[in-house]
């Protein structure tokens, strides 16, 4: 095995290893949540990327694909559930490089249909993706997407019901569902300097207690940046 391997699994394939590491890398950077919501939110999900360092599962990501309908029109969604990274191997590239080849794969299944990355966002980190990822989404710091917030509010409201604030943009769970530890979600000064993260704090400014800012992402060669566009064509093809 490479020093950095990522494997995408199906729901009813993952065993009980996977179920346990999946846990125990939850609770070990979230409070609020218990190992049972991990397995329950799993059930909930199509698909699982998880990341290893050798032998170790060190990060996954969660996710579930499915249709909309949209003005009329069938679209394609890719929720996001949780993404965890263990701390120790932030620098790695594996499991943002496998998601975004899985884009391209899903965009292949239907390349007729729209597609959209949908994800609630807990933590600055988890934000930072987005302008990785794109060239633009709802919300932006400087570039107007407001063309976008209809669909998010549509598909927030759909999902999280009375808990979804579409005044503010974000899914304010009376209690938590599970939220950073404090030591890892507060950002540096150095993070505190850069736009992304200013605009995240600024737009949830609880998410400390496990508030969610709602986001949305068109999934498309058009809107991917250089890198991701090639690692999404590699995926489509």
């Amino acid at each position: 095995m490479q020093s950095y391997e990522a494997i995408c699994k199906r729901i009813p394939e993952l065993s009980e290893d996977d179920y346990s590491d999946m846990q125990r890398l939850y609770l070990a950077h979230y409070d609020g949540g218990t190992a049972d919501q991990v397995r329950a939110d799993l059930q909930d999900k199509n698909e699982v990327i998880l990341v290893f360092f050798r032998d170790e599962m060190i990060g996954f990501t969660t996710l579930k694909v499915y249709e909309h309908m949209w003005e009329g029109k069938d679209i394609r969604i890719v929720y996001s559930g949780d993404t965890i990274v263990d701390r120790a191997h932030w620098g790695q590239q594996a499991l943002a490089f496998a998601w975004i080849a899985k884009m391209g794969a899903l965009k292949q299944e239907k390349p007729e249909l729209p597609m959209y990355w949908f994800l609630i966002v807990k933590g600055h980190r988890t934000y930072k993706y987005l302008p990785v990822f794109g060239k633009s989404f709802y919300p932006h710091w400087e570039i107007d997407r407001s063309d976008l917030k209809p669909l998010a509010d549509d598909l927030a409201m759909n999902r999280f019901g009375s808990d979804y604030n579409p005044a503010s943009g974000i899914v304010e769970f009376v209690h938590s569902r599970g939220h950073l530890k404090a030591e890892i979600a507060l950002p540096t000064d150095e993070e505190k300097s850069k736009d992304s993260v200013r605009f995240f704090l600024e737009r949830n400014p609880k998410y400390l207690q496990g508030h969610e800012l709602v986001c949305l992402c068109e999934i498309s060669e058009q809107n991917m940046k250089p890198l991701t566009k090639r690692i999404f064509s590699k995926g489509f093809q």
